[in-house]
C-alpha cells in the first residue's frame, strides 16, 4: 500500500511549492522539497492508508479524524498545497459534481439519511451542531457570541470588533427604525437582536429549534432589561409565525438543504410586511454545486451550500426586489483563523467541561473543520463564497439611492441614515 501511495501523494500534492513528508506504517516515506516540511502526515494504521487510496483527501481527512493519522505542522498548507495541484478558477467553478465518484455516492446517501425533507430531520440536525451547550463556544467565539463571518473593514483591531462591525453593518442596510419589528431566523445566541434593540430601539423575534441557545439569549434579555423586546419562536424555519418590518437570517439558510431552498425563500418572503427589508446572509457557491460531503458528514448534517444564481432566481419568483448584493468572503477566511487560533488555545478548557463529549475525536473533527475551512476561503481557486443580499418585499422607493448610508452614517444623521444615538 505505501508504494501505490508514494505514487499518489505526487499526483494529489506534487505541483506544489510547499514541502511536506509523509510517513508510512511500514517505515517508509515520501519527502517533497528540500526545506523543512511545513506538514508531516504520519500513518498509523493500515486502514488509515487504504481510506486513503480509496477516498485521497476525504480519507486522509478521516483518518485523521479516528486517529489512523498524525498531522504534525500547519494543516492550512495541506488545503493550499491541494490547492495549488488543482485548476484556475474557471475551470474549479466548472466542477458543479465531486469529482471522486465514490464520495459523490456517500454524499448521495448522506441526503437520503439526513437531508432536510421534513421539519423534524431538519431540527435534528440543527440540533446535532448547535445544541451542544453554549460553555463551549464561549471559548473560539467573541464575546457577543456572533457565530458568523465578521466584518473586517480597514482599522479593526480584534474579533470582537469586527463582529461589532458586522451587527452594525447588517443594521445599516436594513435601515432601522425606532418600534419596528426584525425577525432573526437561526439568531444564535442573539447577537444582531441585542444589538438592533440597544442601539435602534425594535423588537427583535429569535426563530430558532436550538434549545440551549434560546435558553442562554432569554436569560441574557432578563438581565440586560430586554425581555420585552426580545422573544422567541422555537421552531424550524417553515413554521414562522407572524409578519415583521424587517427580516435577518445571518449563516443560516446553508442548513434548508438541497431541496429546501424555495421553502426558505417563501418562508422569507411570506412572513415580510409589503415594502418590508431583508437581509440574507449565507455561504454559497456562485452557481449551484454539490456540497463538500466532510462538512456535511462530520459538521453540518443534511447542509447544503446554495448556489447565489438559484438563490436570485428564487427570490424573483417569490416577488423580492434585490437591493444590493455583497461578497464577504475574504472576511470569512480572517474570521475562520480567529475560531481557530482561540480553539487550540482553550482546548483543554473545552475538552474540561464534558471529557466524553469534547473527546480527542472531537478536537480533531473541529480542528480540521475551522482551520480548513479558513484556506478553503483564502485560496485562489476556491468557489466558496459569503454572501450578503439585501432585498425588499416587492419594490420600493425609499431605498438610498447610493451606499453613503452605510460608511458615513454618523455625518448623515441629519438626513435619516444614522442609527440611534447611544
Amino acid at each position: 500500500m505505501s508504494r501505490l501511495l508514494q505514487r499518489i501523494y505526487p499526483w494529489m500534492l506534487g505541483k506544489s511549492s510547499i514541502p511536506f513528508e509523509i510517513h508510512f506504517k511500514d517505515g517508509s516515506s515520501y519527502r517533497h522539497g528540500s526545506q523543512p516540511p511545513a506538514f508531516t502526515v504520519r500513518y498509523k494504521t493500515k486502514a488509515a492508508q487504504l481510506n486513503s487510496i480509496f477516498f485521497l483527501g476525504w480519507g486522509l481527512t478521516e483518518s485523521y479524524i479516528n486517529g489512523g493519522v498524525e498531522i504534525d505542522g500547519d494543516l492550512k498548507a495541506i488545503v493550499r498545497a491541494a490547492a495549488d495541484n488543482e485548476g484556475s478558477l474557471d475551470i474549479t467553478a466548472r466542477q458543479a459534481r465531486i469529482p471522486h465518484p465514490l464520495i459523490r455516492l456517500r454524499n448521495l446517501w448522506h441526503e437520503l439519511q439526513f437531508g432536510n425533507r421534513k421539519s423534524r430531520q431538519g431540527v435534528k440536525n440543527a440540533l446535532a451542531h448547535y445544541n451542544r451547550g453554549s460553555d463551549i463556544f464561549w471559548q473560539y467565539l467573541d464575546p457577543t457570541m456572533t457565530y458568523t463571518c465578521a466584518y473586517w473593514k480597514e482599522g479593526t483591531r480584534d474579533l470582537k470588533e469586527a463582529q461589532e462591525n458586522k451587527l452594525e453593518h447588517v443594521c445599516r442596510k436594513l435601515r432601522l427604525q425606532p418600534g419596528e419589528h426584525l425577525i432573526d431566523v437561526g439568531g444564535g445566541w442573539g447577537s444582531l437582536l441585542f444589538h438592533a434593540a440597544r442601539n435602534y430601539g425594535v423588537f427583535g423575534t429569535n426563530l430558532s429549534p436550538t434549545t440551549d441557545q434560546n435558553r442562554w439569549l432569554l436569560e441574557k434579555a432578563r438581565e440586560e432589561g430586554l425581555a420585552q423586546r426580545i422573544g422567541i419562536q422555537e421552531k424550524d424555519f417553515r413554521e414562522i409565525a407572524g409578519t415583521f418590518d424587517k427580516y435577518a437570517s445571518l449563516g443560516v439558510y446553508e442548513h434548508a438543504g438541497k431541496g429546501q431552498l424555495e421553502d426558505w425563500i417563501r418562508s422569507m418572503a411570506g412572513c415580510l410586511k409589503p415594502g418590508g427589508i431583508g437581509l440574507l446572509h449565507f455561504i454559497a457557491h456562485d452557481r449551484p454545486m454539490e456540497t463538500d460531503f466532510f462538512i456535511r458528514k462530520h459538521i453540518f448534517p443534511g447542509g447544503y451550500l446554495p448556489g447565489l444564481t438559484e438563490t436570485i432566481d428564487l427570490m424573483a419568483v417569490h416577488g423580492l426586489e434585490i437591493l444590493d448584493i455583497e461578497n464577504l468572503r475574504r472576511h470569512y477566511a480572517l474570521t475562520l483563523d480567529e475560531w481557530a487560533e482561540r480553539f487550540d488555545r482553550n482546548w483543554e478548557t473545552i475538552n474540561r467541561f464534558n471529557p466524553d463529549l469534547f473527546d480527542e475525536r472531537f478536537r480533531r473533527t473541529w480542528r480540521a473543520y475551522l482551520h480548513f475551512c479558513a484556506e478553503f476561503f483564502r485560496v485562489d481557486n476556491s468557489v466558496l463564497r459569503l454572501y450578503q443580499i439585501t432585498f425588499s418585499k416587492g419594490n420600493i422607493r425609499d431605498y438610498p439611492m447610493d451606499r453613503a448610508f452605510l460608511y458615513y452614517g454618523d455625518t448623515l444623521a441629519g438626513a435619516g441614515y444614522a442609527p440611534k444615538s447611544r
